[in-house]
């Protein structure tokens, strides 16, 4: 019962981790600049994501330009649309996968069917947090270095946004989820094979021990 609860309260996390991945892909705030100016009547801030930049006004209006050329755009921003696209595919698997193999559905077939499902969930939720986490880290550490850089001018600079953080935390839960579902797919295992049924039986002794008898009832 304990197991279950806490693969239920694995898939939970998985869920909120999934949901934050795609959320923090299709947002444009990956990093943000606020640039007030010498009046606060038109400041402006610019964000910029891995598939729009959008600005801002204090006016209330609001653009978003699309990146239509890929070829255009950094390796770091090319790599990071490719992990997180990744990152989003396996964790939808690993929700699907899951649903069949944890222990408070009917789905699957028997327990060692579900079990082996179970772990296979797991590592698709391993996979896509890491799969999350390279490209917020790769980002972070740019905006960084771009915003320590005394050769570039304050206006160039940014600071991460909101998916950056989101990405994080979305990371931490799928790379969560997945340890939980693996673990305790291993103990069972784990089990089974150090307590192995014990079940002997030796019918080639009994064969020819018949075999004699009948023999020596024939000389």
């Amino acid at each position: 019962m304990a197991s279950a609860s806490l693969q239920f309260f694995a898939f939970i996390l998985a869920l909120f981790g999934v949901f934050g991945d795609i959320t923090a892909t299709l947002l444009p705030n990956w990093k943000v600049n606020a640039d007030v100016g010498s009046n606060i009547i038109t400041a402006i801030t610019q964000m910029q994501g891995l598939w729009m930049d959008c600005t801002w006004y204090s006016t209330g209006m609001f653009s978003c330009t699309l990146k239509y050329s890929v070829l255009s755009l950094p390796v770091y921003i090319q790599a990071a649309r490719t992990t997180m696209v990744l990152s989003c595919i396996l964790s939808a698997f690993g929700i699907c996968i899951t649903t069949v193999g944890m222990k408070c559905t009917k789905l699957g077939g028997d327990a060692n069917s579900k079990s082996h499902a179970c772990f296979a969930g797991g590592v698709c939720f391993i996979l896509g947090g890491i799969f999350g986490l390279v490209p917020t880290s790769w980002y972070t550490r740019e905006i960084i270095s771009n915003f320590l850089d005394q050769t570039i001018p304050e206006s160039s600079k940014h600071e991460p946004g909101g998916a950056v953080y989101t990405g994080f935390i979305s990371a931490g839960f799928l790379l969560i989820a997945g340890v939980i579902f693996c673990t305790s797919c291993l103990k069972k295992q784990h089990g089974a094979w150090i307590y192995p049924s014990k079940q002997h039986h030796f019918p080639s002794t009994d064969q020819e021990s018949n075999t004699g008898y009948n023999l020596k009832d024939y000389v």
